[in-house]
């Protein structure tokens, strides 16, 4: 008898605690958060929120949860980086980790599919590569220039399958994201299907960004150059530093310019890995679900751009994302020969 209460009395907590997660949730409403509050939670302010949530809601019904707490939850585990049993405690969404994990997988599908495309874009119109082109001449005199390109390490668990692919030489599994951003901190191109030991350069060569700068140099267009740095091989559209040059040379002075103007893109990817703080840390899931992190991380943080959304927390300084300044397939001769004329042309210009 005793035990057939205890029984009861068990049941009857648990089915007490299902209600009340379930009105908790269901009278949640992250919108009613002070602004400063708001921003501090989930990376982006209300108006943004609300029209990320316009244009994936009527795609969010695999649940039973609103949608509106569903990219709530999408959105807190990003900043945080915590795990998904933390974002379910979250009192102003409070669900199961089993659903947040079906969540953050709808939301991710559903972000990939409708926001990405719209809010990362390779292709920029004449006022947009003006401004940048603008940028990099005034500030550093280097012209044509419309973007600058540089990787970045993404930390795996140890994937289940061909895990040497993903053992970066820093030593520690991961994806090798490429990241190309404009003069306004804009990321234009996010690249992060490659394994850790991909090199940058070989991330570069196998891109749609490489195709379709080639084909802007072989229809005469020679205003649209991005810088990189020495772990990719020169090209008339991307332009690398010179290797050891001599103290105060002219190639010395184009080195130093180089280098402050592609700075843009190591503060763009620090800038992104602050706000997002769930790319700082270890992501444990497979690399195809990190993949759809990243770019969506990379969209939000556009969309962030695009609202006036401060985040006042410094930008952290990344390492360089090469060991050695090798470059792995090289680019062809022609090509590799007329990037070296025009930088040559620059540096005696500086």
């Amino acid at each position: 008898m005793a035990s057939a209460v205890v029984a009861f009395m068990l049941l009857e907590g648990e089915s007490c605690e299902k209600v009340k997660r379930k009105i908790l949730r269901d009278r949640s409403n992250p919108l009613e958060l002070p602004e400063t509050a708001f921003v501090a939670y989930y990376r982006i302010n209300k108006e943004a929120f609300r029209m990320v949530l316009n244009t994936i809601e009527g795609h969010l019904t695999r649940l039973k949860v609103l949608p509106v707490l569903q990219l709530a939850a999408t959105l807190r585990f990003l900043a945080e980086g915590s795990y998904q049993t933390s974002v379910g405690k979250d009192s102003s969404i409070s669900v199961a980790r089993s659903t947040v994990s079906t969540i953050l997988a709808d939301v991710l599908n559903v972000m990939n599919q409708l926001v990405c495309p719209q809010w990362v874009k390779l292709e920029m119109d004449e006022p947009e590569q003006r401004r940048s082109r603008d940028y990099f001449y005034t500030k550093y005199k280097i012209p044509s220039i419309i973007g600058c390109i540089d990787g970045t390490h993404i930390k795996i668990i140890k994937p289940s399958t061909d895990e040497h692919l993903f053992y970066n030489r820093k030593g520690y599994f991961s994806m090798n994201a490429m990241i190309i951003c404009d003069a306004d901190m804009k990321i234009r191109t996010v690249d992060a299907r490659y394994p850790g030991s991909s090199h940058d350069s070989f991330v570069w060569n196998v891109s749609r960004a490489r195709r379709h700068f080639l084909r802007k140099y072989e229809s005469g267009d020679r205003t649209s150059k991005l810088l990189g740095d020495s772990g990719y091989g020169i090209e008339p559209f991307l332009l690398t530093p010179y290797r050891d040059p001599s103290y105060n040379s002219k190639e010395y002075k184009f080195n130093l310019a180089h280098s402050s103007g592609r700075n843009i893109v190591e503060r763009t990817i620090g800038v992104l890995k602050s706000r997002f703080r769930c790319l700082l840390g270890t992501l444990h899931y497979r690399p195809e679900k990190v993949v759809k992190i990243v770019n969506v991380c990379c969209a939000l943080h556009n969309i962030c751009r695009r609202y006036n959304v401060e985040y006042n927390e410094e930008s952290i300084t990344l390492p360089s994302n090469n060991i050695e300044d090798n470059v792995e397939s090289p680019p062809s001769a022609t090509l590799q020969s007329e990037g070296k004329r025009i930088r040559d042309e620059i540096a005696n210009s500086l």
